[in-house]
């Protein structure tokens, strides 16, 4: 994770977007896994996506410390990372 990541977003939202890319039910994962995170006035909206195969995963998570963002998490094999889209 990335200094941006750790300052900008809570910690249990991190602990679960790595959640939802281990747990994808897909045939293959791309390298490039992306989250738009909207702040709704009870909860977190989370859209988890990739390109390639086409995946698309939405969630609504009730909490008191939502945020807006796009974050990216980029697998390279050896590592992953994830980041802000503006970090990147």
């Amino acid at each position: 994770m990335t200094r941006g990541i750790e300052s900008e977003i809570p910690s249990w939202l991190t602990n679960l977007m790595w959640h939802m890319v281990l747990t994808m039910e897909v045939e293959s994962k791309d390298y490039l896994q992306v989250f738009t995170l909207t702040k709704t006035p009870t909860s977190q909206h989370i859209v988890h996506e990739q390109e390639q195969p086409p995946y698309r995963y939405e969630l609504d998570v009730p909490c008191d410390d939502a945020v807006n963002a796009k974050v990216f998490v980029i697998d390279d094999l050896t590592h992953s990372t994830m980041l802000l889209a503006e970090e990147y």
